[in-house]
């Protein structure tokens, strides 16, 4: 089972957050606080992050059937907002256990293979000496030496345990499987439930041309934009981020 964290008690469908490659439920704080006005929702740590189990599969096969037993416990269906790593295994989860999904949010990522790696954080992070690290401030200072942009030390150090001097990343397994991770997996099967592809509006992430893929794949599909954002999106404009959702999901009709 995941590890999870749980934000309000509201009446509204509750609604699961998957996050990211590198990231955690934590990174979803403000976001999920913010949303849980009116409903219950949870932010998973996704397996080999933060806190929850370490294992060798790292396959959207596998991400997807965790979001699908956390769903199960709680008892579905219900809302699911996935970004990037996390958006694949939600778009995973919509063609093995629709039953588990009501509506579907998918943050700036397309179905389909990326050329681009995430290898050089694991390698920074991998070349980082804990054993000199007291404060998060000190690895941050470490991962900007070696390449880091600044914009994302921060984000990298939230999966740092200082106390332990230990990633709460599974590196090594993350790394082994990257090239699924940046991969996906060819579906034959349609989700004919409504989805709504949020994406950065300086992203390219998901690019005109995937439409068809994704449309083929998703045929109730909808498309949006938030102006000035980037790939992490949620980051770069939160309040931006939380009303599309937010409208999305308490939507009559979509």
């Amino acid at each position: 089972m995941l590890a999870y964290t749980t934000h309000g008690r509201g009446p509204g469908t509750p609604l699961l957050i998957a996050h990211g490659l590198y990231g955690s439920g934590r990174n979803w704080g403000v976001i999920a606080k913010r949303l849980s006005d009116t409903r219950t929702v949870f932010a998973v740590d996704m397996r080999n992050h933060g806190f929850s189990f370490w294992d060798d599969d790292n396959s959207y096969a596998a991400l997807a059937g965790d979001l699908a037993q956390v769903i199960d416990s709680i008892g579905g269906p219900i809302d699911v907002v996935g970004h990037s790593m996390g958006g694949k295994a939600a778009m995973m989860l919509a063609h093995t256990r629709p039953d588990t999904l009501r509506r579907l949010v998918i943050g700036d990522i397309a179905p389909v293979g990326y050329t681009h790696t995430q290898m050089q954080f694991i390698t920074a992070m991998q070349a980082v000496d804990l054993s000199v690290v007291t404060r998060r401030s000190d690895a941050n200072a470490q991962l900007a030496a070696l390449g880091v942009e600044n914009a994302l030390t921060s984000f990298l150090t939230q999966s740092l345990d200082v106390s332990e001097k230990r990633w709460r990343l599974n590196l090594d397994a993350l790394a082994d499987n990257m090239a699924a991770i940046i991969d996906f997996p060819a579906l034959t099967s349609t989700y004919p439930g409504p989805t709504l592809f949020l994406s950065g509006g300086t992203s390219d992430y998901v690019k005109r041309s995937d439409r068809s893929t994704i449309q083929t794949l998703f045929p109730n599909a909808r498309f949006a934009k938030i102006p000035g954002a980037g790939h992490w999106l949620h980051a770069d404009n939160p309040r931006a981020f939380e009303a599309n959702v937010r409208a999305y999901l308490d939507a009559e009709t979509v």
